[in-house]
């Protein structure tokens, strides 16, 4: 019925900020996978198009050829609209396939999936320059369905234990072979069934795997070094590393190409960030390119057990959640023996340092503690960048730099709000 698949952004991808300044919603990951692989997973053959904020072009054009970046060709007549922020699973995905042309389906009124004619798609067309919402759909047959959402950043946490053991069975053929890179004399696993271990990965003496409460994913090329324990269910992306003595508890993700030590759990780090020492995580989701300082630890649970309240876009939001961590955007750092309270939100390239608990609300380029924190040059932001990627043998480009410096404008407000100065 269709071929063509469009992954596209709406009007609420600013309720995930910080970590959506710098990537398409679609592009947050939750689980192994990000949210645009799981439906790429599921719809094998299908051209599978993205559409999002224009200034991150340049970002996404790391992974993806261009022509399927905010694109719908001529050729293109019916085509499946996915919104990016849903974590798709098998339901939905049965859903999916039988949608029938130009139906809505929606979620608490919110735009999830439509699959569009000629006609109809021709809206889509001519409203690629800027997000896409429900209201252009009005005049279309609407069918509410249960989906998960992604609203805000704990969502994704509080959703990734779910999603770990949903991308396990999508990605791992329980008829083949699941134990393919090297596992030393000493390792222990627990519920060997639902341990899957890549190509190259390598587990060393000591460990310990305990798939008994979910599975673990450990993917191609990792390394777990001696007597670190994993809980499942957890994901242990490409070429992460899990340093000696790690304590990893269930519903955690550590992306590709992180270091990790120290204790973690139900907590998220997207792709090339570091907490390679002692200190506890929990609740959170760290972005790309962050580096937590040794002895760096987060609250995720209020003394009072009451309700955590975060800030998102300069306003307070009661999530409705009795846990919630740290949030922190790209290029962040904090220095050693930082205290983050809970549900603390820090922007993109901030620098945080100091005693006591820092501010629960942390613009994008601030550097500094709570107290008198001042902003973050962006010339140096930018050099700071180039200096860690290159670390990592990953190039800074123009359009890394144009991006740092689009969001520093856009974050700008915030800074003069709290008269932090230049």
């Amino acid at each position: 019925m269709f071929n063509t698949i469009l992954i596209f952004e709406d009007e609420f991808h600013s309720n995930l900020f910080p970590l959506t300044y710098t990537r398409p919603v679609c592009d947050l990951r939750c689980g192994v996978l990000t949210l645009h692989e799981k439906i790429e997973k599921r719809f094998p053959n299908k051209t599978i198009l993205l559409h999002f904020r224009d200034y991150l072009k340049g970002y996404v054009g790391r992974t993806m050829p261009s022509e399927r970046m905010n694109k719908l060709g001529p050729s293109i007549e019916t085509c499946l609209l996915i919104n990016g922020s849903v974590a798709i699973d098998d339901k939905l995905f049965d859903e999916l396939k039988n949608i029938s042309m130009d139906e809505v389906f929606v979620k608490d009124n919110k735009l999830v999936a439509t699959l569009l004619s000629v006609d109809n798609l021709e809206i889509v067309k001519n409203n690629l320059s800027s997000v896409i919402t429900l209201s252009l759909f009005e005049h279309l047959p609407q069918k509410e369905i249960d989906a998960d959402i992604i609203h805000y950043p704990w969502n994704l946490v509080h959703s990734n234990g779910k999603q770990i053991k949903q991308d396990f069975e999508l990605l791992v053929n329980r008829n083949e072979e699941q134990i393919l890179g090297k596992v030393y004399e000493g390792v222990h696993m627990l519920n060997k069934n639902d341990i899957f271990i890549g190509k190259g990965a390598i587990i060393k003496p000591g460990a310990i795997l305990d798939a008994e409460e979910g599975p673990i994913f450990i993917d191609k090329d990792a390394t777990v070094y001696p007597n670190t324990v994993i809980q499942g269910p957890t994901a242990v992306c490409e070429k992460a590393l899990i340093k000696i003595g790690a304590k990893i508890y269930g519903e955690t993700t550590i992306g590709p190409v992180c270091k990790i030590s120290g204790e973690i759990g139900e907590s998220i780090l997207h792709s090339y960030s570091n907490k390679q020492h002692n200190g506890f995580l929990g609740h959170a989701y760290l972005g790309s390119w962050v580096n937590l300082g040794a002895g760096t630890n987060n609250s995720d649970l209020k003394n009072n057990y009451g309700n955590v309240k975060v800030t998102i876009n300069d306003v307070e939001i009661d999530t409705g959640e009795v846990m919630a961590g740290l949030t922190m955007g790209d290029h962040s750092k904090c220095g050693i023996d930082t205290m983050f309270n809970t549900g603390t939100v820090v922007g993109v390239s901030a620098n945080v340092f100091g005693s006591g608990f820092q501010n629960k609300y942390i613009p994008s380029f601030s550097w500094g503690g709570a107290e008198l924190p001042t902003t973050f040059n962006i010339d140096k932001a930018i050099e700071v960048a180039k200096i860690v990627m290159s670390r990592r043998n990953v190039e800074f480009s123009n359009d890394d730099e144009v991006v740092l410096r689009k969001i520093y404008k856009m974050t700008e407000a915030e800074r003069l709000k709290r008269n932090m100065p230049y």
